[in-house]
């Protein structure tokens, strides 16, 4: 299981599941019910944009990621847009301890980020180019690939280190495994059995 043990112990984890069943998950009851971003069909679906956008279930979202980013020590929090960009805001407005800094990373580069942080085309947000320990954070974890091509091309532009993806959820489809193949620590807030049971 990706969730570490200790945030189960907290009430505001018991919350979130409460939010997520409530905001967030359908169940098609089949196991075609729904085609998602992958293309993998699935009986479960998950849209985290209404928790992350729910004052309460945003608020806790933001404290846990911060809560895992204390403990694995970072610089700099981000991903790829369009999941990361709201959840990087979050994690930043609820940070009150490190000052960790935000930063997105577009699919395709607009020309126009980059200019005044000297960022590689494409990234954008806080300067990056000097380097630092990253967390690339997902709202929702299937297989893992877009937050892999997130990693690879932080560490590929930039002398970033990353150190971890978070995700709020992990779908339980092989995401983990994804990550542990490419050397890269991986955990989420939530796995798709705390919600479907």
């Amino acid at each position: 299981m990706s969730v570490p043990s200790s945030l189960k112990d907290d009430a505001r984890w018991q919350r979130l599941v409460q939010l997520v069943r409530e905001l967030a998950f359908l169940d098609g009851q089949s196991d075609d019910a729904f085609t998602l971003a992958s293309g993998r069909t699935s009986r479960w679906f998950f849209d985290m944009k209404p928790v992350m956008m729910h004052p309460e279930a945003g608020r806790i979202v933001g404290e846990l990621m911060n809560q895992r980013c204390d403990e694995i020590s970072a610089d700099f929090v981000g991903g790829l847009e369009l999941g990361a960009v709201p959840l990087t805001a979050l994690v930043v407005a609820t940070d009150h301890e490190s000052k960790r800094l935000g930063f997105m990373v577009r699919k395709e580069a607009k020309g126009r980020g980059g200019r005044k942080t000297n960022n590689p085309p494409g990234i954008e947000g806080a300067s990056i180019t000097n380097g630092g320990d990253v967390i690339i954070l997902e709202d929702v974890t299937t297989t893992g690939g877009s937050a892999i091509q997130a990693v690879q091309r932080i560490e590929s532009e930039t002398a970033c280190k990353v150190v971890a993806v978070i995700s709020i959820l992990d779908r339980e489809e092989g995401g983990k495994e994804a990550f542990a193949s490419q050397g890269i620590y991986f955990e989420s807030l939530l796995c798709r059995s705390d919600i479907s049971g």
